[in-house]
């Protein structure tokens, strides 16, 4: 038997969200699935390891340098064509769109399960997977994304500067979006209350564009440089060890707190932009919220008022 699974929305962060009801779909069928996705997923450099995925066929739609392979009505037939060579039995489509609803069709796919079509607008990521799957083909689904990495990797002489003799804090200080993006002074304050003594080492994992790469050197340019060890240079695959060697993760709502969570870290997400289901969805995630509100979600543009303290204070309840 042959089943696609079809995850088109973009970013590490999505696909993460996505990962158990795709691997649901696996075990309930005994078998492994493909995946439809976006290249800026990023889903090669961490679901390699993957024991429920064969292959990951990439969807080239909207990049932000040029028009994609799949964009327009010539687009489609390509992808068609390409889908049709696989011969797939099922599709799992999540999402209401009725362009991959005839993509299935005309690349004569028999089986076909979607999300209702046309029911796009106020979906809540979390509850629409789970309501799929459970009225499709009567899973039940929890929300906890885990992603493997090969113990030769983890043990490798590559991944170095981490001891039992202090704590390894991974500070995802990138993200994607400006407003998401906490400034460097309210990390440098949580370090700050952290203390003097080599008890804690940071790892820093950042983009490289020019203002994530500000906000890293306000960082490196402090009293705490020592302490540091900037993970920038890496690529995600190669990121990905070091995270899972660290004690705990502090992140920005970003794919680093999607990774991190995901890696079994306890991880601590400053959301200062986004709905705050994106920072609580597993159970390894501890959303702070910006002092003044209830509650966080677009346009919130609250960033500069996460406190360090509440940092802090979350951090040591977890680590101690």
């Amino acid at each position: 038997m042959k089943i696609l699974t079809i995850q088109n929305r973009m970013g590490i962060g999505d696909m993460i969200i996505f990962l158990p009801f795709i691997e649901a779909i696996a075990k309930k069928f005994d078998t492994k699935v493909d995946l439809l996705v976006k290249e800026n997923s990023k889903a090669s450099e961490y679901l390699k390891n993957n024991k429920y995925i064969k292959n990951i066929i990439i969807l080239d739609r909207n990049t932000k340098n040029k028009k994609g392979e799949h964009d327009g009505i010539i687009g489609t037939f390509k992808l068609i064509y390409h889908l049709r060579k696989f011969k797939f039995d099922k599709v799992f489509i999540f999402n209401s769109s009725l362009r991959y609803n005839l993509i299935a069709r005309f690349s004569s796919i028999k089986e076909i399960h979607q999300y209702p079509l046309y029911q796009k607008k106020n979906q809540h990521i979390i509850q629409a997977a789970q309501n799929f799957l459970k009225n499709q083909i009567n899973l039940d689904v929890d929300s906890n994304p885990n992603i493997t990495i090969d113990e030769q990797i983890l043990k490798s002489n590559k991944i170095k500067n981490f001891s039992s003799e202090y704590k390894s804090i991974l500070l995802g200080i990138g993200g994607s979006g400006e407003t998401k993006r906490i400034p460097s002074e309210i990390f440098l304050k949580f370090m700050e209350l952290c203390g003097e003594e080599n008890k804690y080492k940071f790892y820093l994992a950042t983009g490289n564009s020019n203002s994530e790469q500000k906000i890293l050197k306000e960082i490196l340019n402090s009293k705490f440089k020592p302490r540091c060890i900037s993970l920038d240079h890496l690529n995600i695959s190669e990121t990905l060890p070091y995270i899972k060697n660290c004690n705990i993760a502090i992140c920005n709502d970003s794919s680093f707190s999607h990774l991190s969570a995901a890696l079994g870290l306890p991880t601590i997400v400053l959301m200062a932009d986004t709905p705050l289901i994106y920072g609580s969805y597993s159970p390894k995630m501890f959303p702070i919220i910006p002092d003044g509100l209830d509650y966080v979600t677009h346009n919130s543009k609250a960033k500069h008022q996460i406190n360090p303290n509440k940092i802090f204070k979350k951090f040591k309840s977890i680590i101690d």
